[in-house]
């Protein structure tokens, strides 16, 4: 973990250009102040060019929660046919604890069990559209792994495709960062992330309104979307992304705190997008809960 250095060079002829020359050294040096982070693992980069910014135990093996979700989503949005129903079978509600308690033989369009899986991290869900697109979690899982070695990740293991706690299943924040700046590049998943509240409307007609899980999307500006996950052995993980300025840059965080991980991520963002630390809190969204 270094800080880089910006050399500034400027004729003094003129003395009004070399003051404010000076003056925005001083915004930029402060804007690249870099965040204290108590994560575990960490990796901050730019979206657009994957160039890595800021990095902490960036290679270290472990569980990732339901930031995996980021990879079960990317695998069914580029299988396409997403206006097609998906039916519901009874083993894909025998799963805890976050779900939306999905009625087997129901039928709901890919997409919106797309749009929930990413807003809301519905087990449930998860697992319908894994068996949906591979024939059953187990098969899915096997192409969990041959999509992330085709995105060259070489460090991960994955069992299921929600997150939960599963023996011999692990990442690192390196090859999240792999799965988050694919996910990124693909349109549909970019507007299904940045989306703060989602109508739900059950097979039944009943509509619930699901609330985005990442509440530095739901409190910030600058930030566009991504993933969260929690267990145990994971800690509070968050995959966010930002967009500011023409920036782009997507921060992964594993194994962090409750009190810690929103923070952590959003200054996180905030240095990768040039915004001085005391300055993000003018990006705060009103009312945001």
């Amino acid at each position: 973990m270094t800080k880089s250095t910006c050399t500034w060079k400027f004729p003094i002829r003129n003395p009004f250009a070399a003051i404010a020359a000076f003056l925005l050294a001083l915004t930029v040096s402060h804007a690249a102040t870099e965040p204290s982070v108590t994560a575990a693992s960490v990796v901050l980069f730019d979206a657009n060019t994957g160039k890595v910014i800021y990095k902490k135990n960036a290679d270290e093996q472990r569980p990732v929660a339901s930031t995996q979700k980021l990879l079960t989503a990317l695998i069914v949005a580029e299988s396409g046919a997403l206006s097609e129903d998906v039916t519901i079978a009874e083993t894909d509600e025998n799963v805890e604890p976050t779900k939306l308690y999905l009625k087997p033989g129901q039928s709901y369009p890919r997409r919106q069990l797309l749009t929930a899986l990413l807003v809301k991290s519905a087990n449930d869900v998860a697992r319908a559209l894994a068996r949906d697109n591979a024939g059953s979690v187990d098969a899915f899982a096997m192409r969990m792994n041959s999509w992330m070695r085709r995105l060259g990740g070489d460090a991960s293991n994955f069992v299921n495709p929600n997150g939960l706690p599963a023996e011999g299943q692990f990442s690192t924040a390196r090859d999240m960062a792999r799965v988050a700046r694919a996910a990124y590049n693909n349109p549909v998943l970019r507007q299904i992330m940045a989306t703060r509240y989602y109508p739900f409307r059950y097979a039944s007609g009943k509509t619930v309104t699901l609330r985005n899980t990442n509440r530095v999307l739901r409190h910030y500006t600058f930030c566009n979307g991504m993933k969260t996950g929690y267990t145990d052995r994971a800690r509070h993980c968050l995959i966010s992304s930002g967009s500011y300025r023409g920036r782009d840059v997507i921060a992964v965080v594993l194994g962090s705190s409750k009190t810690r991980i929103w923070d952590e991520s959003a200054s996180l963002l905030a240095y990768g997008l040039g915004i001085p630390t005391s300055q993000i809190s003018s990006f705060r969204i009103a009312g945001a809960e």
